[in-house]
Formats: structure tokens, C-alpha cells, sequence
């Protein structure tokens, strides 16, 4: 928590100054009510029970309010993520053979639609989301939109094909970034490329080229290798070797200043996928909370009237 007028909590001096003269007044009135009665004794078998620590705490309250009071002129803040104007998110999905391996189950693909469906679902309004699938081509099904239904529904019918290209995903996943319209302020719209994949370029663009078009153009790609270094498949009647390759998707990340994760089971790709929900798409701004410093200094305020008026028919 910072604050936007920190010079205003010198009104806690007077916060202070008003706790420290109850104090004396609370001592004062002691020593004068012993005062009176020389026979302590005596005063002790005919004075009634006092209220104790009760007798106090109105006046704890009262002054803790005023406390809350000073923190919010104080207009403290505290960062929160907030959906940036217009931010892009494309979502690039391997639907390669490779994917039908079963090393997790049911298989790569099957957990790879839950665990983005499950993305897509999380993801506020305000942020965009375009869909594109890659075997040994590249397609834009979904067109970046807050439509969240038109986004699962096409994840839902995701088809493997033969290949892998990662590259041409990332040149389509681009080209869809560039049909969303400029932000408010006229400048670039802040995007993110998120593409999920278990294995390296067969055909296509290279993906040192797709790196370099997405670093000219300010897009961050954050992979995802999904699978096990153990999976197979059969195909053509052969048991085919699939090992998620780790190395060319970190490779691609870093060198367009994304981020590079690893996947090997549905629940760690689900933990992934929350992860990245909360920071791409997102900036940290600091937001006023005086709000709740002054509700809070409130209820303190009316506790303070009440206990006084339970305890001892008054107001503080």
C-alpha cells in the first residue's frame, strides 16, 4: 500500500494528542476519587463493581476511528491488475497427430480443449480472444472478440491433422492481431501470442522467422509444451515416439520476450493456464482504497456510540 498525500498523516499527531490527554484525565479522576475516600477499605465494601476495561473502550473506538479517518484523507492505494484497453489475446492450439498421444489423459488434445476452454471462461470481457489452429497449416478460426461462447465452441471442435507448424501459427495469430482496431489513444493494441504445442516445426515458416516478424511487431509469444518426454502413437499400424520438444518452445519465447512453461499432466496445464490468465492482457495500476479506510472508520465510530450507550446511557 502507498499513499497519494502522505504529508496529511501528521493529523495523527492530534490523534495522539487526543489518546494521551484521556489518558491523564483518566488518571487525574483517579487519583481525586482516592482522595476523597481516606478508608480504602471501607470504599472497597461500599463502592459498586466499575466497569473495567469496558469503561475504555468507547473511547478506544471513538479514537480508532478518527485513526481510519486520517488513512483515508491519507487517499492510501493499493496495485491492483486491470484489463488493458483493447488487449489481444490469440490462442494458437497444436491440433498436430502428435497430440493424440495418451500419455495424458485422455489424450494431449482432449485436455488441451478442457484446460483452454477453461481459459477462455476465466478471462474478463474487456480482453479480446482469437482462436488459431496449426497442424502443417495455420488457420484463424476465431477472430479476436469478447464473445467467450464463439471461442469454446470452436476449441470444442478441434480436429487433429498431419505436420506441425509452429511458425505459420505465429504469423496467422499476427495477422489476426492486426484486424483489431487501434486503441483509444491511437496507439498499438497490446497483444499476446499463446500457443500450446508438444512438438517442433515440420513445414512452414522457420521459427527464428516467425520470432523475428513477432518481435517487430511488439507481440510476445508464451508457449506451452505439453506432454511427456515418454509419448507415442500408432500410426499407419506403427508405435510412433512423440517426446514433447521443451527446447524449441522455450527458444521461441524468450526470443520474443515471452515465457516458456512445461506441462505434463491436465491439472498442471489448467495451473498454467490461471496463471497466464492473470498477467497477459493485464497492466498493475495503483487504485484508491480511502473508501475502505472511511467505512471502516465508520463502523468504528458507531460501535464506540453504541457500547457507550449499552453500558452508560450516553455517547462517547
Amino acid at each position: 500500500m502507498s499513499l497519494l498525500a502522505p504529508e496529511r498523516l501528521v493529523l495523527l499527531a492530534a490523534v495522539a494528542a487526543l489518546a494521551g490527554a484521556y489518558v491523564v484525565a483518566q488518571v487525574r479522576g483517579r487519583r481525586r476519587y482516592a482522595v476523597r475516600f481516606t478508608n480504602l477499605d471501607l470504599l472497597g465494601s461500599l463502592a459498586p463493581a466499575r466497569p473495567g476495561w469496558r469503561r475504555h473502550l468507547p473511547a478506544a473506538l471513538m479514537l480508532a476511528s478518527l485513526a481510519g479517518m486520517v488513512l483515508a484523507l491519507a487517499r492510501p492505494t493499493r496495485a491492483e491488475l486491470v484489463p488493458r484497453e483493447r488487449a489481444t489475446i490469440i490462442l494458437a492450439i497444436d491440433v498436430s497427430i502428435s497430440m493424440d498421444a495418451t500419455d495424458v489423459r485422455p489424450s494431449r488434445l482432449a485436455s488441451a480443449k478442457e484446460a483452454a476452454t477453461s481459459f477462455a471462461e476465466l478471462l474478463p470481457e474487456p480482453i479480446n480472444l482469437g482462436l488459431v489452429a496449426f497442424a502443417g497449416s495455420a488457420r484463424v478460426l476465431v477472430a479476436p472478440t469478447d464473445d467467450r461462447a464463439q471461442v469454446t465452441t470452436a476449441i470444442e471442435r478441434l480436429e487433429l491433422s498431419e505436420s506441425t507448424a509452429i511458425g505459420d501459427a505465429v504469423l496467422a495469430s499476427l495477422d489476426a492481431i492486426e484486424s483489431v482496431p487501434d486503441a483509444v489513444d491511437g496507439g498499438p493494441v497490446p497483444a499476446h501470442i499463446l500457443l500450446l504445442s508438444d512438438g517442433e516445426t515440420q513445414v512452414g515458416t522457420p521459427n527464428h522467422l516467425a520470432a523475428q516478424a513477432a518481435r517487430d511487431a511488439g507481440v510476445p509469444v508464451t508457449t506451452i509444451a505439453f506432454g511427456t518426454p515418454t509419448g507415442v502413437i500408432t500410426y499407419q499400424g506403427q508405435v510412433v515416439p512423440v517426446a514433447v520438444n521443451e527446447a524449441d518452445l522455450r527458444a521461441l519465447a524468450e526470443e520474443t520476450g515471452g515465457s516458456a512453461f512445461q506441462a505434463a499432466t491436465t491439472d498442471e496445464l489448467e495451473t498454467v493456464y490461471r496463471d497466464i490468465g492473470s498477467s497477459i492482457g493485464f497492466v498493475t495500476e495503483q487504485r484508491e482504497i480511502g473508501g475502505w479506510f472511511t467505512g471502516a472508520a465508520f463502523v468504528l465510530a458507531m460501535a464506540a456510540g453504541a457500547a457507550s450507550l449499552v453500558w452508560f446511557s450516553r455517547l462517547p
